[in-house]
């Protein structure tokens, strides 16, 4: 019974030590297998790398054949950083051109010299003498302390054809800056250069107005015009766009007559022929003088035309005078209450020298002043309010103040104290200077 029982307790130690080492084989086969698929996966791991690592040497080598083959061909250049492409050179206008150099010359101005650009006085004004028919060291020093925006000259300046001449040159010379050389040459009887025997006599307005034909006054414009540019003046304060609208008018025959269709017709004639000789034209004097019976030379002047019969018909005689190219127009001191709401002198109301001359008719050339000096002006105002009202009223240059030097500094303290603005300075001599350096630039 002991033995049976001993032989099979052996039986069952042999079973499980038979277990033990299968279970012992089988983690042996299974971590033989796993090393083996471990290796493989190293392998393929390795090929694929050796694979790719070839590709791509080939891909390298066919690029740098391709390369240099291109190369051999002219077809590939090495490459070099991008370089931005010149920027296109765009030709610039005349008129842009000129804007060019008009703000050079502006911005090197000083203030000074920029406020005394707005004025045109007679030589007198600036020099001292009580007649002025040469100019030598006097003018020059005078220029220099005064370099004025330009001159105005009467028959008591004008001696002889060599005197003048001379005269104009030295003057023109001694100047810093370029100068207006003006004068009052409409025909008739103002005619400073025909008054004084240097010129031909040629009618008055309200005589070749008779005749009916415009002709006759480009042929008086021409006329004029070549006599002016041989002594060297650039200026003409003509030709007169007042139409006689009111009977007794104090202008009689130095307007082109009554109608306003037919004056259109001979003032756009009379500047054509003016600027052909290159005489810069300035219209006289809007609204129109010849609407008043009264003088403003001597004291206050009043219209009672309506606002419509001024755009109706004074207005037409200066936009056709405008439309033909003239640089300037002057404004007249008669008051007209119907344009202002006062009586106040036109020349200094921004209704009519700004909303209506510069926005209504559209005028973009310079706006002067008549003379400050008459007593329409000079009666009511001191010269320095007089000159600061006109700018502020949007006038661009001043004629002829009754005393110069305090409607300077008038003015000069006025843009320093900021009561008118530098801008507002710059915008007129931009005008200004348009006008004196337009042969600067080619067409």
């Amino acid at each position: 019974m002991e033995e049976r029982q001993q032989s099979q307790e052996e039986k069952r130690e042999a079973r499980r030590k038979r277990r033990i080492r299968n279970q012992i084989l089988s983690y042996l086969v299974l971590i033989v297998l796993i090393l083996a698929a471990a290796a493989l996966i190293v392998l393929a791991v390795r090929k694929l790398k050796d694979d790719s690592s070839r590709q791509q040497e080939e891909q390298e080598e066919t690029q740098s054949l391709i390369d240099d083959l291109l190369a051999e061909e002219g077809e590939l250049e090495t490459p070099s950083p991008e370089t931005p492409s010149p920027e296109p050179i765009v030709e610039q206008t005349p008129e842009e051109k000129l804007d060019a150099i008009v703000d050079a010359a502006i911005d090197v101005m000083p203030l000074e010299d920029k406020v005394a650009g707005l004025f045109i006085v007679t030589p007198e004004a600036i020099t001292g003498v009580s007649k002025a028919v040469k100019a030598g060291d006097g003018t020059r020093d005078a220029l220099s302390d005064n370099p004025v925006g330009g001159l105005i000259y009467f028959t008591q300046n004008m001696q002889s054809e060599d005197q003048l001449k001379e005269m104009l040159e030295n003057t023109k010379n001694y100047s810093l800056y370029p100068l207006f050389l003006a004068v009052d040459e409409e025909g008739g009887s103002v005619s400073r250069l025909a008054a004084s025997g240097l010129a031909e006599k040629v009618d008055s307005a309200g005589k070749i107005g008779q005749t009916g034909d415009p002709a006759n006054a480009y042929q008086a414009g021409v006329s004029i015009g070549t006599a002016l540019s041989g002594f060297g003046f650039n200026l003409n304060f003509a030709p007169v766009a007042d139409i006689t609208s009111v009977d007794n008018s104090y202008m009689e025959d130095r307007c082109y007559g009554s109608d306003a269709e037919s004056a259109s017709a001979f003032v756009a004639s009379m500047v054509q022929g003016l600027k052909e000789q290159k005489i810069s034209a300035c219209l006289k004097h809007f609204p129109g003088n010849g609407a008043t019976t009264q003088d403003p030379h001597t004291g206050i002047a009043v219209s009672d035309r309506t606002a419509e019969q001024f755009r109706g018909e004074e207005f037409e005689v200066f936009r056709a005078g405008i439309e033909a190219g003239a640089d300037m127009v002057m404004v007249s001191h008669m008051a007209a209450p119907a344009l202002t709401g006062s009586n106040e002198p036109c020349s200094l109301s921004p209704a009519v020298v700004t909303d209506i001359l510069r926005e209504e008719l559209g005028f973009e050339g310079v706006i002067i002043t008549d003379a400050l000096n008459m007593g329409a002006i000079s009666e009511y105002n001191t010269s320095a309010d007089a000159a600061i009202m006109a700018l502020k009223a949007g006038c661009d240059m001043l004629l002829m103040p009754e005393d110069y030097e305090e409607a300077y500094n008038g003015v000069l303290e006025a843009v320093q104290s900021g009561v008118i603005s530098e801008e507002r300075i710059n915008d007129s001599l931009r005008r200004i200077y348009r006008i004196k350096y337009a042969d600067k630039v080619a067409e």
